[in-house]
């Protein structure tokens, strides 16, 4: 089902798609309440810059607008508990900004706390406002507490630094009372973290593992962990662009299982090959967009190529010398993961199909001028076929750009409203997570019955019964 909101001059128009039997919510009070009608209450109107008027225009002043209000972080190496992918890597926790005299520029580093790893791993460089835990400060973290958590994933090649996720995360761990909360780290009325890719925010990878699209390794390691530090916590997702395509594959494998409460994925590129045939369809999307991404994905390489180079069925020469994202993932990724070409990885680690198995309410923002996660890579059939997502998209707004004229971030309006809403009224203990399992599709006639799997993967382990 598809719902449109009224148009008025200088607003981008809005549309919400969802099931026709959707989700009923059970209150902590009151009557049940559908879940696309809250999905349409916390949306504001959509009104950006009139200067940006197009999806290109919006996206490439992110690289111009850095303007964010500022978040610090406490970093945590972690080791990886999954035996297939080795490795280390890191999650910045938000806190309150340290007392001292000065303010922390964009640029500069955090000038209070510790910046060597007590593990030993390190890093080649800390993002601004960014220290790492003492082993005793991080020993004593777990609690009883019952803080909401929003645990974030960023985009491709980015980090907790990133300005769009700063948007959304300081206004939930800003203290509403100007006065610190005795709780958590934040000393807000919410708790944030971000995990890092591995390789990314300054990272140290220690195998020549990076990631990929589908690398739901990590996340889930962190959720199982955040769980057990903190029983009594809500816990909640985001996800940007190639992180949101990471998350909605956590959610789908999940299921009925996720650890997670609600979820929020945000200009996900959804089928991959799709959206890669759509940038290189244009000069922008092939010189600027994929050029740009495969630049940052070399320099990424070229920052840890002692350990990637482990893995000898790479070349050196051949990655010193792409240009495009898609040349990236044809001569690491394939290599990597065993896909024979860049488009056999990209219909493998598309989350299109995932859409069918999430079972905790997600909710999805999109700009339909997308230049990088293309409108035509979005899959709106999918999503009416579920009651547990529920996508608003806007007619502008670019990838993760949606500037306003103020030069605020409109995105982060309805995200940090979702969620709060979310944790003040939903009762979640009374949501019966059965609910859509016939979103699989209907069983097959003929003498044996045939269903659909959303979940299943062409790449696995050799011999093993796991498929994620």
């Amino acid at each position: 089902m598809t719902s449109l909101l009224t148009w008025t001059p200088g607003q981008s128009t809005t549309t919400f798609t969802h099931s026709s039997e959707p989700l009923v919510l059970p209150q902590k009070s009151g009557p049940k309440r559908a879940f696309p009608e809250l999905c349409r209450d916390v949306t504001p109107s959509c009104h950006l810059n009139p200067l940006l008027f197009n999806g290109h225009l919006q996206t490439m002043w992110t690289a111009v607008n850095k303007a964010a209000p500022a978040v610090h972080y406490k970093r945590r190496v972690f080791a990886s508990e999954e035996y297939n992918f080795k490795g280390h890597f890191t999650v910045d926790f938000a806190v309150a900004p340290p007392p001292r005299s000065g303010t922390a520029e964009d640029e500069g580093p955090e000038d209070q706390g510790l910046r060597e790893d007590p593990m030993g791993v390190g890093h080649t460089r800390l993002p601004p406002r960014t220290t790492y835990f003492t082993s005793k400060e991080f020993e004593h973290l777990s609690s009883e507490d019952t803080k909401p958590l929003l645990i974030t994933l960023h985009g491709l090649s980015g980090g907790s630094y990133e300005v769009y996720l700063r948007h959304v995360i300081e206004p939930l761990i800003r203290a509403s009372t100007g006065e610190r909360s005795e709780q958590g780290l934040s000393g807000g009325e919410w708790e944030a973290l971000v995990v890092n890719s591995r390789g990314c925010a300054g990272s140290k990878i220690t195998s020549s593992i990076l990631y990929n699209a589908r690398a739901t390794w990590d996340v889930r390691q962190v959720v199982k962990w955040a769980r057990q530090t903190w029983p009594t916590r809500p816990l909640y997702g985001v996800g940007y662009s190639l992180g949101a395509n990471i998350l909605t594959n956590y959610l789908g494998e999940e299921g009925e299982e996720c650890l997670l409460d609600a979820a929020v994925i945000v200009s996900n590129p959804w089928k991959l090959e799709v959206s890669n045939l759509a940038l290189k369809r244009t000069w922008l999307g092939s010189e600027v967009y994929s050029k740009t991404m495969g630049n940052n994905m070399r320099n990424l390489f070229e920052t840890h190529k002692e350990e990637i180079l482990k893995n000898k069925s790479l070349s050196e020469e051949k990655i010193l010398q792409l240009k495009y994202l898609y040349e990236f993932d044809r001569a690491v990724q394939c290599a990597t993961w065993g896909y024979p070409t860049e488009t056999a990885y990209y219909r493998d680690a598309s989350s299109t199909d995932s859409v069918l198995s999430i079972r905790i309410p997600t909710f999805c923002l999109h700009a339909r001028d997308d230049p990088i996660a293309s409108d035509e890579a979005v899959p709106y059939e999918e999503i009416q076929q579920t009651p547990w997502v529920v996508m608003c998209a806007t007619a502008g707004g670019g990838h993760l750009a949606w500037y306003e004229l103020s030069g605020g971030r409109w995105h982060a309006k309805p995200i940090v409203q979702f969620l709060k809403q979310m944790q003040a009224d939903v009762d979640f203990s009374k949501i019966d997570r059965k609910v859509g399992i016939a979103a699989k599709g209907p069983q097959g006639g003929h003498q044996t019955p045939f269903a659909f799997d959303p979940m299943r993967r062409k790449a696995h382990v050799p011999g093993s019964e796991a498929q994620h």
